[in-house]
C-alpha cells in the first residue's frame, strides 16, 4: 500500500494509492497518518476497509498539492555520515557509531512545495535520503529483530543551512531544522512494497544536472543497526521518522562549493519511492 497526503496546509487529507496507480481520497477512513494510526494496526485497518469502501472514494487529481506523506510525527532523527564517500568528501573521519541528530518536525513539508532559503543563509544544501516510519513503540531492539519495527519508507530531502550548522557553535540541528527543510513523500511505500531497502538508487539533480546518484548499498550502518542502536538511547514511537544519510555530491562537498540561489531546481528521488520536485526561493 502506498499512503500519500494532499491539499492545503489548514486542511490536508489522507489518500491511498491502488495497484493500478489510481490516487484516492480516504478522508473518510476518518483518521491521519500519525501516532495513533500507526500504534492502532491503522495500516492492516485501512487496507481492510478499503475492500469495502475503495469503490466509493473519490479521486485525487494530479494537479491537488502533495503535502508531507505522514501526519508531523513525534520525532524527526537523522543519520549523518553515512555513505563513505560522502563522509570523505566532508573532510570528516567515518564514523565508528551512526552520527544522530535531530531535525525539528516544523521543518516537515509537502514534496514539491518550495524550498525557502533562510533569511541570512548563504549554504543551503541539499541531501537526498531514504527514510524510514516506525511502525510500533521501540524500546531496546535487538538488530535482529528491527525490521519488524518499520511500517514503511519514503523520500526525504535532508536540506541543510552548512553555515548554521557547522560554523555557529553547538550541534547541527541549527543548520538542519529551517522551515521547508524536510520535505516528505510523495507517498510512503508500506515495508511489504520494497522487500530490500539496501538496494535502491537514490540521486538527485539541481538544475537538470546530477549532482547525486548512489544506491543505498553504500550505507556504512544498515536500517537494521539504525533502528536498533537509536532504541538502545530513547523510545521510538509509532509515526516517528529515520532518514539514514545521503551519498556524495551534496553543494559542501563539491570544488569549489554549491549552494541554492532563488529560482534553482531540485530534483530527487529513490527507486519505488518516487521523486520530488523543489523550487529554491528567498526568504521574505
Amino acid at each position: 500500500m502506498k499512503l500519500f497526503r494532499f491539499g492545503e496546509p489548514t486542511n490536508e487529507k489522507t489518500g491511498v494509492i491502488l495497484s493500478d496507480g489510481k490516487k484516492i481520497d480516504v478522508s473518510a477512513f476518518g483518521e491521519d497518518y500519525n501516532e495513533n494510526f500507526f500504534m492502532s494496526e491503522g495500516i492492516s485497518r485501512l487496507n481492510n476497509w478499503l475492500e469495502s469502501n475503495a469503490d466509493n472514494c473519490p479521486v485525487v487529481g494530479d494537479d491537488v498539492r502533495l503535502a508531507s506523506c505522514i501526519a508531523r510525527p513525534s520525532k524527526i532523527i537523522c543519520i549523518g555520515l553515512n555513505y563513505a564517500k560522502h563522509a570523505a568528501e566532508s573532510g570528516m573521519a567515518v564514523p565508528t557509531e551512526p552520527v544522530v541528530f535531530f531535525k525539528a518536525t516544523t521543518a516537515l513539508c509537502g514534496p514539491n512545495d518550495d524550498v525557502i532559503i533562510p533569511k541570512n543563509s548563504v549554504k543551503t544544501d541539499w541531501e537526498v535520503e531514504l527514510a524510514f516510519v516506525i511502525g510500533k513503540k521501540a524500546s531496546y531492539v535487538e538488530k535482529e529483530e528491527a525490521m519488524s519495527y518499520i511500517a514503511g519508507y519514503c523520500l526525504h530531502n535532508d536540506y541543510s543551512e552548512r553555515e548554521f550548522q557547522l560554523e555557529r557553535g553547538g550541534q547541527w540541528v541549527k543548520g538542519k531544522s529551517c522551515d521547508t527543510f524536510a520535505p516528505l513523500g510523495p507517498f510512503m511505500a508500506t515495508a511489504d512494497e520494497i522487500p530490500n531497502p539496501h538496494d535502491l538508487r537514490l540521486w538527485l539533480s539541481l538544475n537538470g544536472e546530477m549532482l547525486q546518484d548512489s544506491n543505498t548499498d553504500d550505507m556504512i550502518f544498515d536500517i537494521p543497526t539504525i533502528l536498533s542502536y537509536l532504541s538502545q538511547f530513547m523510545t521510538l514511537l509509532p509515526g516517528d521518522v529515520i532518514s539514514t544519510g545521503t551519498p556524495a555530491g551534496v553543494g559542501l562537498g563539491l570544488k569549489p562549493q554549491r549552494y541554492l540561489v532563488a529560482g534553482d531546481v531540485v530534483e530527487l528521488g529513490i527507486d519505488n519511492l518516487g521523486i520530488q520536485k523543489q523550487t529554491a526561493v528567498a526568504y521574505q
